[in-house]
């Protein structure tokens, strides 16, 4: 299980992660995690703008930045997705989160099949804000290529998008999802939303899968996306937050 590391300037602790993004959040004493989505995506650069404007009339600092979701215009070659990564990275590292090496910020990034943005857009971030008790999680999104696997040799179900394939891939991600929860000290009772990114059949594994291991109390939102990167064909994040709201733009 990866460490949980304290990332006190921001208000939340962090299960490391790899460069682009860290495995999950959690709230650290004193602090609460909120939710806020954007009314339409946001290209990236004016994201960023729009965001620092939000933290700094809630008096809180850029560091309070916690998780991202993002939309591309389409999914990216594993290359393409390093290269965009950069960029991303790059402002984390201005705003002082990313820092020796490690990025402490959670993420999920996906391609919308209808109604595509025309460039890599926020569609929604997560904060802290000062609060008691502490409260709030964000699991980063993952895909059915196993955290430390080859890419794309180690994909779970390679290519298949039957039933049994999409079946296998579903409870690949949903091990993850419990262990990052695990890692956060939370648990699938926690879970306030549950949202699950793909564009094939997937009811079997919700009533079969999802369900029985998530719950029904947070419902499932189905995004019809397709993840990141090529050849990937499914895609889950998770969060327990008290507060969600929606930024008008």
């Amino acid at each position: 299980m990866s460490e949980l590391i304290e990332f006190p300037s921001g208000g939340f602790g962090f299960l490391k992660g790899g460069f682009p993004y860290s495995q999950g959040v959690c709230a650290l004493a004193g602090y609460a995690i909120e939710h806020v989505r954007f009314s339409h995506p946001v290209p990236v650069a004016d994201g960023f703008a729009a965001i620092e404007a939000y933290l700094r009339s809630l008096g809180r600092p850029r560091t309070a930045l916690c998780a991202a979701e993002l939309r591309l215009p389409k999914q990216f070659s594993i290359s393409g997705f390093k290269q965009f990564n950069e960029g991303y990275v790059d402002t984390l590292r201005q705003w002082g989160l990313f820092r020796d090496g490690l990025n402490p910020v959670a993420r999920s990034n996906v391609a919308p099949v209808i109604d595509a943005p025309s460039e890599p857009s926020f569609y929604a971030f997560s904060h802290t804000v000062r609060a008691q008790p502490a409260a709030g999680f964000v699991v980063a999104g993952s895909g059915e290529w196993p955290e430390h696997g080859t890419f794309p040799d180690d994909i779970v179900a390679r290519g298949d998008v039957s039933a049994k394939g999409m079946q296998a891939k579903a409870r690949c991600v949903l091990d993850t999802m419990t262990r990052r929860l695990t890692g956060l000290g939370a648990s699938w009772a926690a879970v306030t939303a549950v949202q699950v990114y793909t564009v094939h059949e997937i009811r079997a594994v919700m009533s079969e899968d999802i369900v029985p291991r998530a719950g029904n109390g947070a419902g499932i939102t189905w995004h019809y996306c397709r993840p990141p990167i090529e050849e990937l064909e499914y895609e889950m994040d998770v969060r327990g937050v008290a507060i969600e709201r929606v930024l008008a733009r």
